[in-house]
């Protein structure tokens, strides 16, 4: 592993880095060999000799000024096999609605499992499977290939055509990468829920999309119990009547319930895959992210845009490639998903890992890390946080010596969260806290393998991502707190949403306060160093370990209980990287708040929507505060909760009863002096 550079001395506006990369990993890095070749080949700007900061400023800054010739020379980079050539690279940037590479054909599972062409690497492991037990289990690229092969072509049988809808009710197994896979190979448009999401969650998910083949286990395995779904499954099955298949996975053993298919059956030819060219933007998978009222917004992006994309973020920023084997905990409802499985484009080993982040004890991470020989590694600040307060030592007690990169996100990673895995992984360790959303399946901000970490800070905007932040009347701001957003379209922004129409839900999500620009929904700040903080969220959605739910879901589940008139639920980025997520509650004539109802309360949730998002405490209040129009006040409650004063989180004209919120301002003050 490099030395880790003897850090520059402090001056005023220039602080001592936590690490810096050493000269030979610059130099090795594959993003130091990009700009090289970009600059012979496409005008790019030569890096500065001994300054790798400037060096990136400059190749960032031409990355979004010359938009299209940025994301020709991706593709040329990364080989991207165009079954029919493209006209233009970028024939209309206007957000929404930017037109990325009309005219092109291609198939993300294509390349995908490209490496598998290479005899050399056919018997090497595409996947690691890793459950509770931490023994590694691997799928060859051969393997893999065959399998994708032999259900694309078990798929076509069952009639789905491309723009055809494919479900998983899934962990994060072979199996699931497999299905993903080969829907992408036909052209058809996968969507995931984990099997921890109860039944009214994952129909409001999939009930939106119409799937035409349910991917489901039996069950799954957490925390050392098996947990069984076959009653979700049977409700699943019944409330989505487009379906033409069912395709058991028999995790726990069961055989397949009545009319459904064996996956074993269906995977077992030795087939070569056959993928359909579809354009660019031909959807690949719906995610969901929730707004704050209504259904999970059904997120669609594009073939094309994914796979340039994580190419350029898997292989330039997180310096991925065929030597590699990358684990990121994450589950099959998550994008962070998505994101592994797209490890598989740079030729990577990725790691799936099936379990509780805490089984049998808080370490089971560094474990799975060390037996998988994981070479970056990612995982949430809110794990990373919880390993520092429960006394984990990870570099003294696991072999992390193949470990060259650990990378957080789901949250903002605290300064304590940087100076812990430096002093208590390694000190060599490039850290790489990074920022994005499940609205464009990838980062804004984060990872630059030639950049020096500063604590509680990410390294850099990433490449063609024109991220500013931005005041409430537009002006873009240095040094100071803003608004992120991006002024200049991305390959993998959705396409559109889905059962939206018009495009107005869409634009409302991100276009609203700022027409054209995109904003995301996050507090920021851009520093004259060229370093990113994120402060969390500048609006009400919800975002436990990462998932992002809307406040609405948890208000339909609750106020379904006849004790509870009204709530209000709100999330709170704590200080020290916690996250505290108390609901109110508005009691019904007669009601009590006493431990059976509380009880009740969490199960509802828990049941209906997900063990994660299960409040941290349930506080009864005299009545919600809402705007004139009704809508609840989230922003400014979370803003009081935060410390604010009343007058700077809210106007008082608009606010239906003022008196409700001294309520949340004399609730923070309490907690800020217990």
């Amino acid at each position: 592993m490099t030395a880790a550079h003897s850090a520059a001395p402090t001056t005023a506006d220039q602080p001592e880095p936590l690490w810096r990369p050493g000269p030979d990993r610059i130099e090795g890095a594959r993003l130091t060999r990009f700009q090289a070749w970009a600059a012979e080949r496409f005008g790019a700007p030569a890096a500065v000799p001994g300054d790798p900061a400037a060096s990136y400023a400059a190749l960032h800054r031409w990355s979004v000024e010359e938009l299209p010739v940025f994301w020709q020379a991706v593709t040329e980079w990364f080989d991207v096999r165009f079954a029919t050539p493209y006209e233009t690279v970028l024939a209309d940037r206007s957000m929404p609605g930017a037109v990325w590479f009309p005219g092109a054909t291609l198939n993300y599972a294509e390349h995908a499992l490209r490496a598998g062409e290479d005899p050399a690497r056919a018997d090497t492991p595409a996947l690691l499977h890793v459950d509770e037990t931490h023994e590694p289990t691997p799928v060859t690229w051969a393997e893999l290939r065959r399998q994708v092969g032999s259900l694309a072509a078990e798929l076509r049988r069952l009639g789905v055509r491309p723009g055809d809808r494919v479900s998983g009710y899934l962990p994060n197994i072979p199996q699931a990468a497999v299905a993903l896979l080969a829907t992408a190979a036909v052209g058809g448009v996968w969507t995931s829920c984990a099997p921890d999401f109860g039944a009214r969650s994952v129909l409001d998910r999939f009930q939106q999309v119409e799937p035409v083949v349910l991917f489901t286990v039996d069950g799954y395995r957490y925390g050392g119990k098996e947990h069984d779904r076959t009653e979700v499954v049977a409700e699943l099955r019944r409330e989505l009547p487009g379906l033409r298949a069912v395709v058991h996975v028999p995790l726990l053993g069961t055989p397949a319930p009545e009319g459904a298919l064996e996956w074993d059956a269906l995977t077992a030819a030795d087939t070569e895959p056959v993928f359909e060219q579809v354009p660019f933007d031909h959807p690949l998978w719906v995610l969901y992210s929730s707004g704050t009222t209504g259904l999970p917004k059904a997120i669609v992006q594009s073939q094309g845009g994914i796979l340039v994309e994580h190419l350029k973020q898997l292989g330039l920023h997180c310096d991925l490639g065929p030597d590699d084997r990358f684990f990121w905990y994450t589950s099959t409802g998550w994008m962070m998903w998505n994101f592994l499985v797209s490890g598989l484009l740079t030729g990577t080993t990725v790691v799936l890992y099936d379990g509780s982040p805490g089984h049998p004890d808080t370490a089971a991470q560094w474990r799975v890390a060390e037996r998988t020989g994981t070479t970056l590694y990612g995982t949430s600040a809110a794990y990373v946080m919880a390993c520092r307060k429960a006394g984990v030592h990870p570099g003294r007690d696991f072999d992390l010596s193949r470990v060259k990169c650990v990378a957080t996100t789901g949250s903002p990673l605290p300064p304590d969260g940087f100076r812990w895995i430096h002093d208590e992984v390694a000190e060599d360790m490039w850290i790489a806290s990074v920022s994005g959303g499940t609205d464009v399946c990838s980062c804004f901000a984060g990872a630059v393998p030639t950049l020096p970490v500063h604590v509680g800070e990410l390294q850099a905007p990433c490449l063609g991502t024109d991220l500013q932040s931005w005041d409430p009347q537009g002006k873009p701001l240095v040094d100071e707190v803003g608004e992120l957003v991006i002024v200049n379209p991305m390959p993998s922004m959705p396409i559109r949403f889905w059962n939206d129409p018009d495009g107005s839900r869409y634009r409302d999500s991100y276009f609203e306060m700022f027409p054209g620009v995109w904003r995301h929904g996050d507090w920021t700040t851009l520093t004259s160093r060229g370093t990113v903080i994120i402060h969390g969220r500048s609006d009400s959605t919800l975002n436990r370990q990462g998932v992002r739910m809307g406040s609405a879901d948890i208000y339909e589940a609750v106020e379904r209980l006849p004790e509870i008139r009204e709530s209000l639920v709100i999330g709170v980025e704590q200080p020290d990287g916690g996250y505290w997520m108390p609901l109110f509650v508005h009691l019904s004539e007669g009601a009590v708040l006493d431990d059976a109802l509380r009880d009740r309360i969490k199960q509802t949730i828990r049941e209906h929507l997900s063990p994660r998002h299960v409040p941290d405490e349930i506080i009864e209040v005299k009545g919600v505060p809402h705007t004139l129009t009704g809508k609840r006040l989230e922003v400014p409650v979370k803003r009081l909760l935060q410390g604010a004063d009343l007058d700077k989180a809210v106007n008082p004209g608009s606010v239906d009863d003022v008196g409700l919120l001294r309520f949340y301002e004399r609730l923070a003050r309490e907690r800020l002096t217990s």
